[in-house]
């Protein structure tokens, strides 16, 4: 494969994004979390706000704070972000500016037996929308507090909680249960994407399950030339993810797809913007 290829050009858009989304250095240095006022709007990717790096709040944690107050304010500001962000990327999202995706790939290069997609992973696929009503909605809304950022959110506990507890002495005398409870998810989605490619992502990510509503009709994104494809599978076989087809709404849109493909079939869909313009 060509060094300069899909794969090179999406890691280093990962690699930029992390490193914006993370630009106050000075305070994950002093573990002091930022409060400027851009702190406020949200970054597209998985991004935690308590992460003293942070210069943005994450999408998936401000929609809960939004819907755990939704008896006293609509959440306008961030259902309309995030419904931007999904119309203008769907999953690109996921493949090229989400930094705890671009962490969970750097495991899966740890030379170790890798465990293939199946029909179980397939299955799996879907707990990450069970934990997007239940979770991300259902309890926020019922109950008023971040049920996955509180109870799941490993990209949290790794980015936030494991900074400040570090160097706040104050932190360090109140964690509790529910912190030890969070270390052992993060540790538990850190071993397993060494052996599975993504794991975080394909199982359990509700804003991945969220961005995947839009992955069909988002501005950005991959899509099949049917004229060109003769079913070969090889884009499936070639994907990380558990797709039946590409551009589906498990695809995170990383282009491997579009390099494995012998027809050329698949394509961006701004080159035909391009194209008509």
């Amino acid at each position: 494969m060509d060094k300069y290829g899909y794969n090179f050009k999406r890691r280093i858009i990962q690699l930029i994004s992390a490193v914006l989304y993370n630009a106050n250095i000075k305070g994950f240095l002093k573990g002091e979390i930022f409060q400027g006022d851009i702190k406020g709007v949200c970054v597209p990717g998985l991004n935690c706000y308590s992460c003293p790096a942070a210069i943005g709040a994450c999408p998936l944690g401000s929609l809960q704070g939004a819907l755990g107050n939704i008896r006293y304010k609509l959440p306008f500001y961030v259902v309309g972000l995030i419904l931007l962000f999904g119309l203008l990327l769907g999953r690109v999202i996921c493949g090229f500016l989400c930094p705890f995706g671009l962490i969970q790939e750097l495991l899966y290069k740890i030379p170790t037996k890798k465990l293939k997609k199946n029909r179980i992973t397939k299955k799996l696929s879907l707990l990450k929308y069970v934990l997007l009503v239940v979770l991300v909605v259902a309890i926020p809304i019922i109950y008023g507090y971040p049920a996955f950022c509180k109870y799941i959110c490993p990209a949290g506990t790794l980015e936030g909680g494991i900074p400040l507890v570090l160097q706040n002495e104050s932190l360090q005398n109140m964690v509790g249960i529910i912190f030890s409870w969070k270390i052992a998810v993060l540790m538990s989605v850190v071993v397993s994407a060494v052996f599975v490619n993504r794991s975080f992502c394909r199982f359990l990510c509700p804003l991945g399950a969220l961005y995947s509503f839009f992955n069909r009709v988002s501005l950005l994104g991959i899509k099949i030339n049917e004229e060109k494809c003769n079913n070969c599978s090889r884009c499936i076989r070639a994907c990380p993810m558990d797709i039946k087809k590409a551009g589906d709404k498990e695809c995170i849109q990383c282009g491997k797809c579009i390099e494995s493909c012998n027809e050329k079939a698949i394509e961006w869909k701004r080159c035909e913007l391009v194209q008509q313009s």
